[in-house]
Parts: C-alpha cells; structure tokens; sequence
C-alpha cells in the first residue's frame, strides 16, 4: 500500500473534511479524494460514507487507521534508533504551539537552539492546542505545546507523549488608572461590575471564566471579543474592559496596564508532547532541555507543571 494514500486516509480520520485534510497536506481537495480513492480501489472495500460536507469511517476505514497509526509509529521509531545511533543534531524539527507560550518561550528557544546546534532549523507553526495535538497525530508536526485547559489528560491519544513544562498562573489586567490599579491582588467579586474583553481563540478560555464568575454569583459583563492579544491590552489599556489573562502575558512590556494576582488562583498545566517512542531522538532531547532552561531561567520561582 502507498504510504501517501494511508497518510490521507488517517488525516481525514481527524480533520473529517477533505478540504481541511487538503489544507494539512498542501494539496488539492481532488487529489485528496483521488488518494482515498486509489486506496478504495487497491482493497475492494469501502473506506470512507460521505456525511453531509464531511466524511466519516466505515468499519473497513477504521481498522486501517488502527493499523496505519502503528506503520507510521514504527517509521518514526525507526528514525529515531538511527538519529540515536548518529548522535546527530540536524535537520527540521517542526515546533507548534499557542499564542501565549509561544511568545514567551519560543524566541529564545529558537536562537539558542541555533546558537548551539547551526544545523538544526526549527520550523514553528502558531496553533491552538486542540489543533497542534492534531498536526501532531497525522504527522505535520513533531512537537506540540499543548495546555490541560483546552486538552484534558483524558483527551490525550495513548499514542502521544507529554513532558510537563510549566504552570501558568492567570492574572486580572486593568488600566493603569483603574480603581483596582495598584492592588496586588484582586477577586472575582471585585470584577463583578466590570465590563471584560475576552480572547476568542480558545472556547475552553471563555468557558473557563464564565464558570469562574458563574461560581461566585454573577455573569461577566462581556462587551468585547477578540481574536488576538494586540486588540485585548488596547482595549484595556485605553480603560474599555478588564480581562484574565494567562501570566505568561505578563512576561511583556504591558504599558499602561496594571498586572495583579487573582484570588483565589486560577491555573494551567502547560506540557510538550511529541509521539510515543520519539524522546529517544537527540534533536527533540534537545529540543525539550533548551525549553526547560528558557523556562527555569525566566520564570525561576513558578512550579514546573505537575504530571
């Protein structure tokens, strides 16, 4: 069987649509469907029903998913055996991870990691967890910095890894002329009368907050939504909203805006995961030592995330 036909197959698994399987593989939606196809034909049997816009699995479909995912995984490890052998730090190592933790940690991952190895090159895409776990499962990306917020433990395929890296601690931001301005610490009642601008990107994050107020006796206020950091600190700054914000945020030059503890404490688990029986690989090792550094070198009093 050709390894191109069952690495669409096992995409579409995923993506469920064949235009986002041929956004994933740069290719078109008909030659996507050509390779289900040609795969359909090779086996006489029916791999895919077409539900709606998107596709889903016949039993036949499944099973060859359930085994394509132990060809791939023996490939990968086989890759690994022979990088281990080499002792060779070199080639692309594809990086994916969100927003918040990615401007914070992957600039100076990425120079150091150059500094120290110039014949590696990292290749970082931005993604939300959910869709980085995703990339990382059909193979477009080798690590995923993913978060117990928007991936719950029991979310996890058996077949990913996870190094804990670090845990996140939200913060209240204001406006630096704002009553709450100059406090250390504030609670979710303080914001009760607030007006909140929150980030879009994450329904997980929206969900979070919203049951956070829900719990203490109010709904929160929301007049602004958005889809990025940039648009969220200048509302806050120009005294529009107030928001929560992952602390990792914090960790940039916020003028005008004023940075205080919530309490109680609302956390996160960040973690790297990568597929089984990869660590084994001297560039992801080294991968996953150079961000454990930039981690207990800027952020040296923060717990690491527990596992």
């Amino acid at each position: 069987m050709d390894l191109s036909r069952l690495r669409a197959l096992r995409e579409l698994s995923v993506r469920k649509t064949m235009a986002a399987v041929a956004e994933a593989l740069l290719v078109s939606p008909s030659a996507v469907s050509q390779q289900i196809a040609l795969l359909e034909q090779e086996l006489e049997a029916t791999l895919i029903e077409r539900r709606g816009r998107g596709v889903s699995l016949t039993v036949a479909g499944e099973q060859l998913v359930q085994r394509a995912n132990r060809i791939f995984a023996e490939l990968e490890a086989a890759r690994a055996d022979i990088a281990e052998i080499k002792k060779i730090i070199a080639g692309e190592l594809r990086v994916a991870a969100f927003p918040s933790v990615a401007a914070a940690l992957m600039p100076s991952t990425i120079r150091e990691l150059s500094r120290l190895y110039p014949r590696l090159t990292i290749q970082f895409d931005e993604m939300e967890p959910e869709e980085s776990l995703a990339a990382l499962r059909s193979w477009q990306t080798d690590v995923a910095i993913i978060d117990d917020l928007n991936v719950p433990a029991g979310a996890l395929d058996p077949n990913v890894e996870t190094v804990p890296l670090i845990e996140d601690v939200f913060n209240v931001m204001v406006p630096q002329k704002h009553r709450l301005a100059d406090r250390p610490t504030v609670t979710l009642e303080d914001l009760k009368e607030e007006r909140w601008v929150i980030d879009t990107a994450s329904s997980h994050y929206t969900k979070m907050l919203t049951d956070a107020c829900l719990a203490v006796g109010f709904t929160p206020q929301i007049t602004a939504r958005c889809k990025g950091f940039e648009v969220t600190v200048a509302l806050i700054r120009e005294g529009c909203a107030i928001s929560i914000l992952p602390g990792l945020r914090a960790s940039h030059d916020l003028e005008d805006v004023w940075v205080c503890r919530l309490a109680p404490e609302i956390r996160r688990r960040i973690f790297l995961a990568f597929r089984q029986g990869e660590k084994r690989s001297p560039t992801l090792q080294a991968f996953i030592s150079q961000v454990q550094a930039q981690v207990a070198t800027n952020w040296p009093l923060s717990p690491p995330a527990a596992s």
